[in-house]
């Protein structure tokens, strides 16, 4: 075969294969040959979904609801879509100012396909999420990388705002509660970060709140256009049930923002995947429209062992975190244990070292930082039960106690 046969499009040869899905597939081959791994690579609850979600589905296929619906969704979830961001947002919109999509990924890409040109940037907080450059990227944008350390608790500043937009400047991308920090936007802090776009009217803002529920310590969840609704008529806000309601497989994302966006977003769709499935778009009614109480459990379970996993990991040797505000993850310095070997006899000389060696010496999986953009830390997820987190840090304690 020959070599121009298997030529790819330049923006695909460029683009790099999730990293949290490279580790995932390292965990499987261990499996695969017999090892005990406990993962903590994945960005999924450990929990089922709520009973009442689950029998809305296969009500909805005993009841017929199994073929194609109209692109941008059905017309009952795209009400309930619209009642949930007017209720706990107050973003005053209607179902016509809805899209659902298979996926909060499906939104995100979508919006970026329809509206970037060959040299429009896109600015990105650092540490994030590993698809938002590689989007980007695959449409045809730049990213425009804003590192935002520790001291400002991973969070972006007005002035690294204002030093990052150009003239070639398209979106910002904003992701509270933060993957892979945990990080969490107050509404001052909002603010600030609104005054900056306000005096920039060609940037569009891509609010990501897949975490919006997995908040803790009593803190109230703000979202942009919510702080700053003059923002509204440029600001895509996005959402979905995968992690509020232990909902990863089925699939469905959704968004409001303004209408020329979404119908561009819907033209791109419906000569892409089409409408998302007819089955699970009745799951997620029923999770929209339903009893809350998963939400508040589940979160109060996350919050528990999020305590627990700071003690334990700040108490590990070369390792340091922060306490995260939302989501399940902690993000871990490692710092401390750049340039030494490990009991196997592999020197660290990266955080990816550093993950590699946890799970190929100590049956613990994790991510490397730089996968996010920052090192040398260690994303932890703690999506497991406490005796499964407990074994997890015991053995990456070990681990670091034996290091050369």
């Amino acid at each position: 075969m020959s070599a121009d046969i298997q030529r790819l499009n330049r923006r695909l040869a460029s683009a790099q294969p999730s990293a949290t899905y490279r580790i995932m597939d390292r965990v499987a081959e261990h499996r695969a040959q017999g090892a005990k791994i406990i993962s903590l690579c994945a960005g999924e609850p450990d929990f089922d979904t709520p009973g009442h979600i689950r029998k809305a589905a296969i009500d909805a296929i005993e009841h017929g609801h199994t073929r194609y619906t109209q692109v941008a969704g059905v017309r009952a979830l795209r009400e309930a879509v619209a009642a949930k961001f007017r209720r706990e947002n107050g973003l005053d919109v209607s179902w016509q100012d809805t899209l659902i999509c298979s996926g909060g990924k499906q939104v995100i890409y979508n919006a970026l396909a329809a509206t970037l040109d060959e040299g429009d940037q896109v600015i990105v907080p650092a540490p994030y999420w590993v698809s938002y450059p590689e989007m980007v990227q695959l449409c045809g944008g730049q990213p425009r990388i804003v590192t935002c350390d520790a001291d400002s608790g991973f969070k972006l500043t007005p002035a690294a705002l204002e030093a990052a937009i150009t003239a070639q400047t398209r979106w910002l991308i904003l992701n509270s509660p933060s993957n892979p920090t945990g990080a969490v936007y107050h509404r001052e802090e909002l603010h600030a970060l609104a005054e900056v776009l306000l005096a920039h009217p060609h940037v569009l803002i891509l609010a990501d709140d897949i975490y919006e529920h997995l908040i803790f310590d009593d803190q109230v969840f703000q979202t942009l256009a919510q702080v700053e609704p003059r923002l509204a008529p440029r600001t895509l806000t996005m959402n979905g049930v995968s992690k509020a309601y232990a909902m990863t497989g089925w699939r469905i994302g959704f968004t409001t923002g303004p209408r020329w966006l979404l119908e561009a977003m819907e033209k791109l769709q419906g000569q892409q995947t089409s409408g998302a499935c007819s089955i699970s778009q009745q799951a997620a009614l029923a999770a929209l429209d339903g009893p809350k109480d998963f939400i508040r459990q589940s979160r109060a379970v996350f919050q528990k062992r999020r305590d627990l996993m700071v003690k334990l990991l700040n108490n590990t040797p070369g390792l340091e975190c922060l306490t995260p505000g939302g989501a399940f993850y902690v993000f871990a310095s490692c710092a401390g244990l750049i340039g030494r070997t490990s009991p196997g006899g592999r020197v660290l000389h990266t955080d990816e070292d550093v993950a590699h060696a946890l799970l190929d010496e100590a049956n613990v999986a994790v991510v490397h930082g730089s996968a996010f953009g920052l090192a040398p830390y260690i994303r932890i997820a703690y999506a497991l039960d406490d005796a499964s987190l407990r074994q997890a840090c015991e053995a990456i304690r070990d681990f670091c106690n034996a290091l050369g």
